[in-house]
């Protein structure tokens, strides 16, 4: 599918920076770095430039944010997926700089009259490229290197600004012709927008914040709030903006964008935080990339009678120092010719991501025996779309991101007939040590599975889990809540002594009432993913069959069926000593009937002039005077009544008796 990818331009090479550890030779996600440090080993990290495999999800982007609406996802996945593409409306600003243009993104143009300074990233092209014009060069380039042994997670946590001004040079404000400061900061980073941003900081806090460490102009250019105390960050009619004075927010965009585009300064745009995928890794494991290149025709992508591109073997599994894949040393197999000219080429020794399998692995299930496509469409169209999918909530970013995109685009190639692969998504919370820390090796604290099971068995670990708190809510662990669930189990075991082994034994009503009650009690949470509710269902069932001298097969054999999804050894087990050879996994799911699970006995309040005297419990088929000869016989309403004599007695049905005396 890489090939695809790349014949169809959503495949390119780009040279981008990454975090390198030099001690262990690889790259580094953002949270693989702690201080400026290898959290593997303890080195310093550094910011290399690498060329690296893209794709181009990016062209994805909108599609990837409407086609939600049409998705049964939980709202915070969806939000998560939003917010992780980030679409923001806004317009290119060109600010003038020496000979150059210094372009910005802006979602609120029509603040440029406030704009008293600009701030770039340290890895700005501009830095380098007019470095001998600073005045403070030695410092500036003491900055830039700073900030190279820092992730990007830890400049965009960090609250307290850091930056120094570009002295000698001075950007130009397009609307207001004047010369103002620019500096660079680490707070600022070349993934989102152009690298540079126009500050305005009487309208936005970390502008302020900024100013106020640097002593800058803060000029206000919306009505409303205080700025000699914060930054006003709501909306308001311009102020101090020239031809925008008066305009709300809409008019001023507007016309501050019309403007721009006028005088050749500015544009619309759409901007989008996400970034096109990475899809390189300098490691052996993974999918080889298979791509040559020709020094004549340039990245040719293997004929697909070559295909699979199998690993080679190699002796050593460690990047080179220069920070090629261990493939690089595998010199007989990187070594080939051009699949377009025939002439000497080499192979990309890079290998694909782990989500690269992962995005799309699923549809392999469709038509597993295939041996001329990955799933026939008669198969996919048979099988898709996965009507649920469920995973943990540090999949619904990324991961599920990666594997829509995918889908869409083999949409668009017509391999698969529907644009998205998943009708309905769910995420379960992650369950924490009893002291609410995430559970992980390096903290000791992880609950081994296998030393529940051998103490307590598997029905009970499994039916804990179930019952330990709401399936999307993160839940601690408590030692004494599963030996609450082992102590329902062993119950729900000792019940077998007390069952009829006549399955004809009589029911009474308050039977059929419990019976049916758990039945769509049950059956009601575990269709909306309320397990741990469902278990409180069958725990208030068996404390009622715990209360009975003898219980017929029919209310045990229910408790058994519903309870076989959490608990399927033990209710195999038990049905198996009921005399059944079936398995009771086979057997029909109950159905509960809500009349019979109507509660027949109701409590009514009884009062006397409206105050509360007591309750009364009745059939809710009484009539009005079998309720009020028994509101009538309790102890203090029968005295009162003697004493003051009775007006009249309101009954409202099933509710309320209130004596009037």
């Amino acid at each position: 599918m890489f090939i695809q990818l790349f014949k169809k331009g959503m495949a390119y090479k780009d040279k981008i920076a990454i975090n390198w550890c030099p001690s262990c030779k690889v790259g580094l996600a953002n949270e693989e770095v702690v201080n400026g440090h290898c959290e593997r080993c303890g080195a310093e990290v550094v910011r290399k430039n690498k060329e690296q495999w893209m794709i181009a999800i990016t062209k994805y982007a909108d599609r990837l944010i409407d086609d939600l609406d049409d998705l049964d996802f939980v709202d915070r996945v969806k939000a998560q997926q939003i917010n992780w593409i980030g679409r923001s409306e806004g317009a290119e600003l060109d600010f003038g700089f020496e000979d150059d243009k210094l372009t910005v993104f802006t979602t609120r143009p029509d603040t440029a009259f406030g704009v008293t300074y600009m701030v770039l990233a340290p890895e700005h092209p501009f830095v380098q490229k007019y470095m001998d014009c600073f005045e403070n060069k030695a410092d500036i380039q003491t900055y830039v290197e700073q900030t190279s042994k820092k992730s990007d997670l830890e400049r965009t946590a960090n609250d307290s600004k850091t930056g120094v001004e570009l002295k000698g040079v001075k950007a130009t404000n397009p609307y207001t012709n004047e010369k103002i400061p620019v500096f660079i900061s680490d707070y600022v980073l070349t993934g989102y927008g152009t690298g540079a941003i126009m500050a305005v900081p009487a309208h936005d806090s970390r502008d302020y914040a900024f100013a106020k460490l640097f002593n800058l102009p803060i000029i206000p250019v919306l009505e409303g709030g205080d700025i000699e105390k914060e930054a006003f960050e709501g909306d308001g009619l311009h102020i101090n903006s020239g031809f925008l004075n008066g305009l709300d927010k809409t008019e001023g965009m507007k016309k501050a964008i019309d403007y721009a585009s006028l005088h050749g300064f500015g544009r619309s745009k759409v901007n989008y935080k996400l970034r096109d995928w990475v899809f390189s890794r300098q490691r052996y494991w993974g999918e080889p990339i298979p791509m040559v290149y020709c020094e004549h025709c340039g990245w040719q992508p293997l004929d697909e009678k070559d295909l699979p591109l199998t690993l080679p073997m190699v002796s050593d599994f460690l990047p080179n120092d220069e920070g090629e894949s261990p493939l690089s040393k595998a010199t007989d197999w990187v070594n080939t010719t051009c699949p377009k000219c025939g002439s000497k080429a080499h192979r990309e020794t890079d290998v694909m991501p782990n989500w690269a399998g992962s995005s799309w692995y699923f549809l392999r299930y469709c038509d597993p025996k295939n041996d001329k496509e990955f799933a026939s469409k008669e198969a996919l169209d048979y099988f898709m779309n996965v009507d649920w999918y469920n995973g943990g909530m540090e999949h619904p970013t990324l991961h599920l991101l990666y594997s829509r995109f995918w889908h869409k685009f083999l949409y668009d190639c017509g391999y698969v007939s529907t644009k998205e692969p998943y009708n309905k998504r769910t995420s379960h919370g992650m369950i924490l040590a009893s002291n609410g820390e995430k559970m992980s090796k390096s903290r000791g604290n992880v609950v081994n599975p296998d030393d529940i099971i051998e103490n307590y068995g598997a029905d009970t670990f499994r039916l804990y889990e179930m019952f330990i708190g709401p399936f999307d809510q993160a839940a601690l662990w408590s030692d004494e809540s599963l030996m609450g669930v082992y102590r329902f189990v062993s119950k729900v075991y000792s019940l077998f002594k007390k069952v009829y082994k006549d399955e004809a034994a009589p029911l009474t009503a308050e039977d059929l009432r419990a019976m049916h009650r758990c039945i769509l009690d049950v059956d009601e949470r575990i269709e909306q993913m309320k397990f741990n509710t469902a278990v409180s269902a069958l725990m208030t069932y068996v404390n009622y069959l715990s209360n009975k001298e003898k219980i017929a097969a029919t209310l045990y054999q229910t408790l058994l069926k519903l309870l076989s999804p959490f608990v399927p050894h033990l209710a195999e087990e038990m049905w198996a000593r009921l005399g059944y050879s079936s398995l009771i996994v086979n057997e029909t799911w109950p159905i509960g009937d809500p009349k019979l699970a109507e509660n027949q006995v109701v409590t009514i309040a009884v009062q006397i002039n409206g105050k509360m005297r007591g309750t009364i419990e009745c059939s809710k088929d009484a009539d009005d005077e079998t309720v009020k000869a028994k509101a009538l016989e309790l102890e203090n309403v029968a005295r009162q009544t003697a004493e003051s004599g009775i007006k009249k007695i309101i009954v409202v049905k099933n509710r309320i008796v209130n004596i009037v005396v």
